[in-house]
């Protein structure tokens, strides 16, 4: 459900924003045109969650071009991200689901789960040349439910000015080991040694992930060794005062608001925060997310799919095919990873071609592709339930309520309930 990018870095209006010609849920329906129209013309129905990307806006237009190119037009309509899988799920119950839809990645297990999704194979799309990586998230029982149209990520920006002062190469960080040597040697200088966001949402889950997949861990078996031992990290950061205690509380949007006071050496955060760290008032830096015993941690992935709901009329997704192709041409690829400042195309092709406008987002290129999908490993619908168990291990934790341990024990617990 969540899709960082948007997390609580950009607040939204509730609810339905109606940014086509045509108002009113009712006019969503792709149901309006006469069975095999749309192959030569008509009304196409489109619905994503960018509410913030108004008509007139450069992604609104890009929508538009696709349905011209496919000789439709592309009546589009923009919800928040819960919003759209809420009324997705309810369209899909009424027979009015749009002939398109950008789902953030965690959802489109939960719809494909419902029946209500085709399959890129039906669709006849190739995703041959999607990184496996990214694609997994829309994979469902071996079957691939929609094309990643870009992704986001988290890594370790850095203060140069902080690292400089307390003598700290950020060449020299490299595993968990070389890290916390590196806030030892950042607060012995005077200085605040990181900040993340564990807060009791998906974000906390979010965040916690690097590490807990960076020690091996398993999301099948939240109380591990290797899972107790990414929670004793964060919390050992904290009783050793490398960390605030306003962690717990953290989204990552606060996360982002103290690393900008220049106190900190090092903040977890993501693409999203490109172009503010550019503006900082100091210098920054990227350092990758490193894994317990050396190269990167998988990250996991932000981002949405383009999918296509079932519709009635098979004839119908001749054009839809030819939409989503248009979206997911490298060159359309690159233009939305500029829109959203900044998606990494998911091909191979589309961040080469990202790489020769902007050489500096290598760094990101790199962490989305050593990413994750948070279904991915087949968990489908019961990723929710186990990173609520996840996120409420890690507040116990870092409240001192419970020992990493004994929290994620009672986390495994209730993951098994839940999911049983």
């Amino acid at each position: 459900m969540y899709n960082p990018k948007r997390g609580t870095a950009r607040p939204f209006t509730a609810g339905l924003a109606v940014l086509a010609v045509a108002g009113g849920l009712a006019a969503c329906s792709a149901g309006d045109d006469a069975p095999g129209e749309n192959a030569a013309g008509g009304t196409y129905t489109w619905w994503d969650p960018y509410p913030q990307h108004e008509e007139g806006s450069d992604w609104a237009g890009r929508v538009q071009a696709c349905g011209e190119d496919a000789g439709v037009t592309i009546e589009r309509t923009a919800y928040d991200t819960t919003a759209l899988t809420n009324q997705a799920l309810l369209a899909a119950q009424e027979g009015t689901s749009p002939d398109v839809m950008l789902l953030d990645n965690p959802a489109v297990s939960t719809l494909a789960d419902t029946g209500m999704l085709t399959t890129v194979a039906e669709l006849g799309l190739d995703t041959s040349a999607i990184d496996e990586n990214l694609l997994a998230a829309g994979v469902v029982d071996g079957e691939t439910y929609g094309i990643p149209i870009g992704a986001n990520t988290l890594s370790l920006y850095y203060n140069a000015e902080v690292l400089d002062d307390a003598g700290v190469d950020p060449a020299s960080i490299t595993d968990w080991e070389s890290l916390t040597a590196a806030l030892g040697e950042v607060t012995d200088a005077g200085h605040k040694g990181i900040t993340f966001a564990g807060i009791g949402t998906e974000e906390g889950s979010f965040q916690f992930l690097p590490w807990f997949w960076g020690a091996g861990a398993d999301l099948r078996e939240l109380d591990s060794p290797e899972a107790v031992e990414a929670l004793e990290l964060w919390t050992g950061w904290l009783d050793d005062g490398y960390a605030p205690d306003s962690v717990i509380n953290n989204s990552q949007n606060t996360v982002w608001e103290e690393f900008l006071t220049g106190d900190f050496a090092f903040a977890e955060n993501g693409t999203w925060q490109v172009n503010s760290a550019a503006e900082a008032s100091f210098e920054t830096g990227l350092v990758q997310l490193p894994a317990r015993d050396g190269g990167v941690a998988p990250a996991p992935t932000g981002g949405e799919f383009i999918v296509a709901p079932v519709q009635d009329d098979a004839a119908r997704y001749d054009v839809t095919r030819q939409i989503a192709e248009c979206m997911t041409t490298p060159e359309g690829l690159v233009e939305t990873a500029n829109t959203f400042a900044y998606y990494i195309p998911p091909t191979a092709e589309g961040q080469d071609a990202l790489l020769k406008e902007n050489p500096d987002l290598q760094p990101w290129v790199e962490a989305v592709r050593n990413a994750k999908g948070r279904t991915s490993d087949d968990l489908g619908t019961d990723y929710p339930k186990i990173s609520e168990a996840l996120w409420t291990a890690v507040q116990n934790a870092l409240s001192g309520a419970e020992t990493p341990a004994d929290a994620l024990a009672k986390a495994q617990a209730d993951a098994e309930a839940a999911t049983s």
